[in-house]
């Protein structure tokens, strides 16, 4: 929202919390305005008919002790008679005007009326001196006298300004605390959305407060439950399907290798072991997209990786380690030791050697580096080979491009420990999956 043509146009703030902040404290101090000037007007109100009635009562009294004093004593008395706002002159005065303002008008008025029949008394405004008033009569013995009213505003407390901050901060406070009580519970079921992971033991949302917060909160958490249901009978599908193909596809296999030899016979074996491998990937991205039972466990990721790396060695692979990880790690040993296999064979893969580099920081954060020289990836693919069933080499040929899970099971389990999982581009040539433990 803003205005146009405006240097500085106004715009609304883009959290909830602070509009509704700005909107209440708006409502609440135009309110406690209005509450104060109404008692202020009132108060004023009875304070000026108070002072006027006392106004035309101390002057008829003054008038009455100056006109019956000798006049050689009359000058003595007027410090006297001095109110503040008003003074008695001996004389007549300076000239004066008389036009005057509403105010001017029921001074003048009251001025008038205390004088009565006896001593009939004009009032003029003094030009240049806003609110000054000056009434002249004429006494008894025909010596003039000038009242010189200067009438002053009505006078405020000096602690009123200190309640008028201290209800004004009272204000602020009391609306930031009712927006972040109402807020609160929005920001939470914000969080646990934006973090909702249906395989992690996280806590529930609370389903205390308000009605209408614990309704929310109780009906996230069924979806949170379902989710995690649906899930699981996705695995368990899998699995039912990856079992009952098992049958057939090693029927198949068995009445293709009996089979006279020939090129068709060769291809269809290499079919069906294709088929075989994809069916059994495809349930191991779903069982590590939901996670499994695995408990875990302290391990050190040294010696966790120099085992696996001479498992690779042990077959003849061009695997090699370097660095070391002094602390020791929390995680699911087999499910990181799948992580770590799923690197190295497509290192090997595409690289025809893998290179391992152990590193930790000061914070306690292990590093496991995958580097191999192969013909790396376009930078602009480097997450998108992290989604399943994702293939650079897009031809049919699975020998060379593969099912297109390695990565994403390595990317799904590495999150499913708390881990991350990184592709890089090496300078020279190459990649670099860094598999973060925290």
């Amino acid at each position: 929202m803003s205005i146009a043509g405006s240097p500085h146009p106004w715009r609304w703030p883009r959290t909830l919390g602070a509009r509704l902040f700005l909107i209440l404290l708006a409502g609440l101090i135009l309110a406690h305005a209005l509450s104060f000037s109404a008692l202020f007007l009132e108060r004023y109100m009875a304070t000026r008919n108070v002072m006027l009635n006392t106004l035309e009562s101390d002057v008829a009294t003054s008038i009455a002790i100056l006109d019956r004093l000798p006049a050689n004593e009359r000058a003595n008395w007027l410090d006297r008679l001095d109110r503040g706002t008003y003074r008695f002159e001996l004389g007549n005065g300076l000239p004066g005007v008389p036009d005057m303002s509403k105010r001017g008008a029921e001074i003048a008025a009251k001025i008038e009326a205390a004088g009565g029949q006896r001593f009939p008394i004009h009032v003029e405004s003094i030009p240049g001196d806003a609110m000054r008033l000056q009434a002249h009569l004429t006494l008894s013995d025909g010596a003039p006298l000038t009242i010189d009213v200067r009438p002053a505003a009505m006078p405020l407390a000096d602690w009123l300004p200190y309640v008028l901050v201290a209800q004004l901060l009272l204000l602020v406070l009391c609306t930031w605390f009712a927006v972040r009580q109402a807020i609160r519970p929005l920001v939470d079921l914000a969080h646990a959305a934006d973090t909702l992971d249906p395989n992690k033991k996280a806590p529930r949302l609370s389903e205390s407060g308000p009605s209408e917060v614990a309704y929310a909160a109780t009906a996230f958490n069924a979806m949170r439950d379902r989710i995690a249901h649906y899930l699981e009978e996705r695995v368990q599908i899998l699995a039912a399907i990856s079992h009952d193909l098992q049958t057939p596809i090693t029927r198949m296999k068995l009445r293709a290798e009996v089979g006279e030899d020939s090129a068709e016979k060769d291809k269809l074996i290499q079919d069906l072991t294709e088929i075989e491998r994809l069916v059994h990937e495809g349930v191991a991205y779903a069982r590590s997209a939901h996670g499994d039972a695995e408990k875990s466990s302290r391990i050190d990721i040294t010696s966790f990786m120099e085992s696996l790396v001479y498992d690779y060695q042990d077959t003849g692979k061009a695997v090699t380690i370097e660095g070391k990880i002094l602390a020791p790690v929390d995680t699911r040993p087999h499910a990181l030791r799948r992580i770590f296999t799923n690197l190295i064979d497509n290192a090997l893969k595409f690289g025809g050697s893998a290179e391992v580099y152990l590193e930790s920081d000061k914070n306690g954060q292990a590093t496991v580096k995958i580097m191999d020289r192969g013909p790396g990836i376009p930078e602009d693919h480097l997450e998108a080979v992290l989604q399943p069933f994702f293939r650079l080499e897009q031809s049919r040929n699975r020998g060379t491009g593969g099912t297109g899970l390695g990565l994403a099971i390595a990317h799904q389990l590495a999150l499913a420990i708390g881990a991350s999982l990184q592709l890089r581009n090496r300078a020279g040539g190459g990649l670099s999956a860094e598999v973060t433990i925290r």
